[in-house]
C-alpha cells in the first residue's frame, strides 16, 4: 500500500470536510440573525420608509462568532498539553516504565518496538484500567507529544500480533498529523454545542419575571430557544462532519497499519474480536463521544449515521478481499468446542462472552487469541530488527533512560568520544553544566555504553524520550547546548554526533510547544529543488568513502527525484550542518507526494553500494524525523 498516496488521499477529502464545518458554522450565525431580527429587529409599517438592521445583525453575527470561536479556544487550549491531557479526561492511568504487570509490560514493549520501528519516540502511555471493550486512541498535537491509550480490553483479549496491528493503527495517527486535527474537532463541536448551555442561561435569567415586567421576556425568550435549537442543529450536523472526517481517516490508519507491520492477520484479528465479543469496542465512559473520531472502534453501538469508523465487516475486507460474515459464525463454532474441551487444555484468562447475533452469551476463553488471528504473522524485518534492538538493550541501560535525571546521564555519555585525548576536555564540559555528580554518572553510564551495538543509538534515545520530557525546560535547553558544546570540542562534528544532538533537539522543541508542531505541507517538489540535491549529496557522501563511490549514489537519487534533468555533482560543503538544517525546514513544507519522492531517492542512494551503514540509516531517521513521516523500510544496515 502506498502510504503517501493514501495520505494525500485522505487529507483532501478531510480539508473539504474541513470547509463543511465551516459552512455549517456559518449557517448557524445566518439562522441566529434570522430569530434575532425577527424578534428584536426594526420592521416598518407598509407605506414606512425601510428601516436598516445592519447594525444589529453585524452586532448578532460578531456575538455568535465569537462565542463558539472562544468557546472552541478554551477548549482546545485546555487540551495544549498534548494527548496526557486527553487521555486523562477519558479517566486513564500512566503505565509506568518500570511496571512488572507481564501485560502491562507486554503493552509498553509493543509500544516501544513500534516507535523504534517507526522512528518517532516512545509515546506516553496510558491505561483505561475500566473499560472491558477493545479499544485505543492516539491523542496529541505531533509525534512528540502524543499520547497512546489502550483499555483492559486489549490487554484481556488480543494476542501479542493483534495488539501490534491496533497499537501500528494508532502510531498513523500520530504519523499522518490526524491528532492534530481531531483536537481541533474536539474544540469546534464543544464551541457549537455552548450555544444551547447561553440559550438556557438566556432563557433563565433573560426571559424570566425581570423581563417581563417591560414586556421584553417574550423576545428574549424567543432567541434563547433558538440558541438551544440552533445549538443542538448545528451540534447535531457536526456530529454527521466529525464522523465523515473519521471514517475517511479510519481507512488510511488501517491501510498504514499493515503497512507498518507487513502483515494483516493481527489488526484483522482484533476487529474479528471486536465483531463476536459482546463488549465489542464500546467504552462505559461520560464523555466518550467527544473522543469517538479518535478511537480504534466505535465508542457505542453502531449508527450509520453517526458512525466514526467503516462498518467492522467493511474492514475486515479492505484487509482480507474474501472475508465473509458466515466465517465469523464458524470461529463461534470453534469457540464452542474450545469452551467444551477438558479444563486442563484451556489457559487461564478473563472470560468474554460472543456479540454475534444470535448467539448471545456464548463465552470466550482466552485460548481462542490465535484462533481470530489467523496464525502466527510473520513480523515485517523493521519490526523484527526493532524487536532484536530492544532485546539487545544492556539491562543497566533499558533501566537508566526510564528515569529524568539517569537518561540525561545516558544522553550526555552518547556523545562522550571514543578519542582519549578529548575526553577530560568534554568532563569539563558536563560538570560546568551539571555539576560534578552528574559528571560522575555521565561516566558510569559511558561504561554501560561500550557494550551498546551502534545502530542502536538513536533508538536509545527514542525510548528515553518520555523520561527526557519530564525535566524542566531549563535543564532540557542545557543538555541541548551541552551537547552541542561536546560534540564540537574538537572542532568538528561526525554525522552520529550530529544525528544524536539533532534528534534530541527535534523532539524536545516540538515537546516543549506541541501546538508549534508543523503542519501539512503543500510545496511541489520543483520548488525545494536545491534542497533535494543538498540532502541527497549529504546522504550519498556519508555512504561511500570516496567521491567517485558518492557521485554514483547521488545520481541515482537525482533520476529517482528529477529523472530527465541534466544536474550538476559536487561534493558537499565542509560545513554543511546549517545548510542541512535549513533544507530539512524547507522539504518538511512538501505535500505528502512530494516527501515520498524525496524518500525514495534518499533510498536509491543509500542502496547504491548494495549495503546500509549505521551513518546512512542514522541520517535517514534524522531526515524522516524533520519531515515528519515515518522511516522506511530498507536493509538492515551493517
Amino acid at each position: 500500500m502506498d502510504f503517501f498516496a493514501q495520505q494525500a488521499r485522505v487529507r483532501g477529502s478531510s480539508r473539504r470536510l474541513v470547509i463543511l464545518f465551516v459552512l455549517a458554522v456559518i449557517a448557524i450565525v445566518v439562522a441566529i440573525d434570522a430569530v434575532v431580527w425577527f424578534a428584536l429587529g426594526r420592521h416598518p409599517a407598509p407605506g414606512e420608509p425601510a428601516a436598516s438592521n445592519l447594525n444589529l445583525l453585524l452586532g448578532t453575527s460578531v456575538v455568535v462568532l465569537a462565542g463558539i470561536g472562544f468557546s472552541s479556544l478554551f477548549r482546545i487550549m485546555s487540551l495544549s498539553g498534548g494527548g496526557k491531557n486527553v487521555a486523562e479526561s477519558m479517566g486513564a492511568v500512566v503505565v509506568p516504565p518500570d511496571t512488572t504487570d507481564p501485560a502491562l509490560r507486554r503493552l509498553r514493549n509493543v509500544i516501544e518496538e513500534v516507535a523504534i520501528a517507526a522512528g518517532v519516540p516512545v509515546p506516553d502511555i496510558y491505561l483505561m484500567a475500566d473499560e472491558p471493550g477493545i479499544n485505543a486512541f492516539a491523542a496529541g498535537y505531533s509525534a512528540s507529544d502524543a499520547a497512546v491509550c489502550v483499555t483492559q480490553g486489549c490487554l484481556d483479549h488480543l494476542s501479542r500480533d493483534e495488539l501490534q496491528g491496533v497499537i501500528a493503527h494508532e502510531f498513523s495517527h500520530v504519523l499522518n498529523g490526524d491528532m492534530r486535527l481531531n483536537i481541533r474537532l474536539m474544540g469546534l463541536l464543544f464551541g457549537i454545542l455552548v450555544l444551547t448551555i447561553v440559550g438556557r442561561r438566556v432563557i433563565w435569567f433573560g426571559g424570566g419575571r425581570s423581563s417581563r415586567r417591560d414586556g421584553g421576556g417574550g423576545q428574549v425568550w424567543m432567541i434563547g430557544l433558538a440558541l438551544i435549537v440552533v445549538g443542538y442543529i448545528g451540534y447535531f450536523f457536526g456530529r454527521l462532519i466529525q464522523a465523515a472526517v473519521a471514517r475517511s481517516r479510519e481507512s488510511l490508519a488501517d491501510a498504514s497499519a499493515v503497512q507498518f507491520t507487513r502483515q494483516t492477520d493481527g489488526i484483522a484479528g482484533a476487529l474479528k474480536k471486536i465483531a463476536i465479543l459482546s463488549e465489542g469496542s464500546q467504552l462505559q465512559a461520560a464523555n466518550k463521544q467527544e473522543v469517538a473520531h479518535m478511537l480504534f472502534g466505535e465508542a457505542g453501538s453502531f449508527n450509520a449515521l453517526f458512525a466514526t469508523h467503516p462498518p467492522l465487516l467493511e474492514r475486515i475486507r479492505a484487509l482480507e478481499p474474501g472475508f465473509k460474515e458466515a466465517d465469523l459464525a464458524r470461529m463461534v463454532a470453534e469457540m464452542q468446542r474450545a469452551a467444551a474441551s477438558p479444563p486442563a487444555a484451556r489457559t487461564n484468562g478473563p472470560a468474554a462472552t460472543s456479540g454475534v447475533p444470535g448467539m448471545p452469551g456464548l463465552p470466550l476463553p482466552s485460548v481462542l487469541t490465535g484462533v481470530l488471528a489467523g496464525g502466527i504473522a510473520t513480523a515485517a524485518p523493521a519490526f523484527q530488527r526493532a524487536a532484536a534492538v530492544q532485546q539487545a538493550m544492556p539491562v543497566g541501560l533499558a533501566e537508566a533512560v526510564q528515569q529524568p535525571e539517569s537518561a540525561l546521564a545516558v544522553m550526555l555519555a552518547l556523545a562522550l568520544s571514543l578519542e582519549a585525548e578529548l575526553q577530560p576536555a568534554q568532563r569539563r564540559i558536563v560538570a560546568d553544566a551539571f555539576g560534578d555528580d552528574v559528571a560522575r554518572a555521565v561516566d558510569a553510564q559511558a561504561a554501560a555504553l561500550t557494550t551498546l551495538t551502534p545502530i542502536a543509538r538513536l533508538p536509545l534515545v527514542s525510548l528515553a524520550f518520555p523520561a527526557l520530557k519530564q525535566l524542566p525546560d531549563g535543564r532540557q535547553q542545557t543538555l541541548l547546548r551541552a551537547l552541542d558544546d561536546l560534540v564540537r570540542v574538537d572542532g568538528r562534528v561526525d554525522i552520529n554526533e550530529y544525528c544524536l544532538a539533532r534528534l534530541l533537539r527535534i523532539h524536545l522543541q516540538e515537546a516543549r510547544a506541541p501546538r508549534r508542531a508543523p503542519v501539512d505541507g503543500v510545496k511541489k517538489l520543483p520548488a525545494a529543488r536545491d534542497s533535494v540535491i543538498l540532502v541527497c549529496t549529504i546522504v550519498a557522501a556519508a555512504g561511500c568513502s570516496d567521491e567517485a563511490g558518492a557521485r554514483r549514489a547521488w545520481l541515482l537519487a537525482m533520476q529517482q527525484a528529477f529523472p530527465g534533468e541534466a544536474i550538476a555533482w559536487s561534493p558537499p560543503p565542509a560545513a554543511w550542518q546549517t545548510p542541512f538544517e535549513r533544507a530539512l525546514d524547507e522539504l518538511d513544507g512538501l505535500s505528502p507526494m512530494a516527501k515520498e519522492l524525496v524518500i525514495q531517492a534518499l533510498l536509491r542512494a543509500i542502496h547504491a553500494d548494495g549495503q546500509v551503514s549505521v551513518e546512512e540509516a542514522e541520517l535517514l531517521r534524522v531526515i524522516c524525523a524533520g519531515l515528519h513521516c515515518p522511516v522506511p523500510a530498507m536493509s538492515a544496515p551493517a
